[in-house]
């Protein structure tokens, strides 16, 4: 958490601790005045200010908590009020777009899902029908949005939401930011989609608390996101996360970005498909229900290759990014759970990084199909919180 300086002014002083004290709120739930005191490092007179203040706005609520213990007149619980600060989220993936409308303390309060099919699937399509399915679910809820995140599975320009290329979507140059800033008028933020994902693990996943974490996602391609000594990783104009075009078999497929060998030839959804002797284009319940199936002696004959190309992309990026934590998302959260611990102790053995610091763990995702939702409602939370 960043700190006012010296010789900030008080006001610069009051809106930081304010903010401060609703992000904490925000992300991790009711909490006593006390403990905000004691967590945020601020005097008790500061905090009642602080309550006062946006209880009278109606941010949060003050109760006597249920369970009481000790003598005297106890602390009372701070909560946010979900309604009080609603974002859009938005998480469009190659196949599907799904929209939920997220209130402060992260509670999805509405929400609506649609498939792609054919010209549904182009830009001008995907980004009317958010707009108007978006209108029509802040009318039934009667919410205002005050901001939007958004995930996209592709190449993205942090500072204006600019869709260089997103190859599986077969868009390029799109400026999804702006458009839907116009149209919404409200700030809108567009990551890709690994970022998104990294992002919701690490404040309300299975990376929450680690300073250090990649995320690697699997859908038709891969992506990956690196959260760096407690902050997401983001690269020059915030390009970043295309860890599934890691060159990792030269002498390997084409890959459509226009290489050869890419990481996701060998273990995106295909890959998949090919080891689980499914045809190209099988609906992702069905290889979903296939890898769930599979007995522990079909496991190493059927998925042998497969693990050996999603562990040594893993002990690359080990290698790279030294992570106390790698989290398994999406499609990687169906492989049966004893091939991602032989992946974990392999990366282990195999990454001299891995070595170095003592081991690093490989799990799966625990937020399931609503990883990238989460990560876009915080996405939009960030400025958000700065105003509300």
């Amino acid at each position: 958490m960043s700190t006012p300086t010296a010789g900030a002014r008080p006001d610069e002083v009051r809106r930081h601790n304010r903010t401060a004290l609703l992000r904490r709120l925000h992300v991790d739930g009711p909490s006593t005045r006390a403990e905000l005191a004691t967590e945020l490092g601020l005097n008790r007179s500061t905090i009642k200010a602080l309550v006062d203040g946006l209880a009278e706005s109606g941010i949060v609520l003050e109760r006597v908590p249920r369970a009481r213990s000790g003598a005297g007149r106890p602390s009372l619980l701070v909560l946010p009020q979900p309604q009080a600060a609603v974002v859009l989220a938005v998480d469009i993936r190659v196949e599907q777009v799904a929209i939920a409308l997220v209130g402060l303390g992260g509670e999805m309060l509405g929400r609506n899902r649609w498939n792609l099919h054919r010209r549904s699937g182009e830009p001008d399509e995907v980004i009317t029908h958010i707009i108007e399915s978006t209108r029509v679910l802040a009318d039934e809820l009667d919410l205002k949005i005050y901001g939007v995140g958004v995930s996209v599975p592709g190449v993205v320009r942090r500072s204006d939401g600019f869709v260089h290329e997103a190859p599986n979507l077969r868009w390029r140059d799109v400026p999804l930011g702006d458009r839907l800033r116009a149209t919404l008028g409200v700030p809108v933020r567009v990551a890709n989609d690994a970022e998104v994902g990294a992002l919701a693990e690490h404040l309300r996943g299975a990376a929450r608390g680690s300073l250090d974490a990649v995320y690697v996602s699997a859908d038709i391609g891969i992506g990956g996101g690196v959260i760096s000594d407690g902050s997401a990783l983001r690269g020059t104009g915030g390009y970043v996360g295309e860890l599934g075009h890691m060159i990792i078999n030269p002498t390997g497929r084409d890959c459509h970005c226009g290489s050869r060998g890419c990481w996701e030839t060998e273990v995106g959804e295909l890959a998949l498909c090919r080891a689980l002797a499914l045809s190209e284009g099988t609906p992702r319940g069905v290889v979903i229900a296939e890898l769930r199936g599979l007995r522990a002696d079909e496991v190493g004959p059927r998925l042998g290759e497969f693990r050996e190309w999603l562990t040594l992309g893993l002990v690359n990026i080990v290698n790279a990014f030294s992570p106390e934590l790698v989290v398994l998302g999406d499609l990687f959260t169906a492989l049966p759970p004893s091939l991602i611990a032989a992946v974990g102790a392999e990366v282990g053995k195999r990454s001299l990084v891995s070595r170095a610091i003592g081991g690093t763990r490989v799990q799966a995702s625990t937020l399931g199909t609503d990883g990238k939702l989460v990560g876009a409602a915080e996405l939009a939370f960030e400025p958000v919180l700065d105003t509300v």
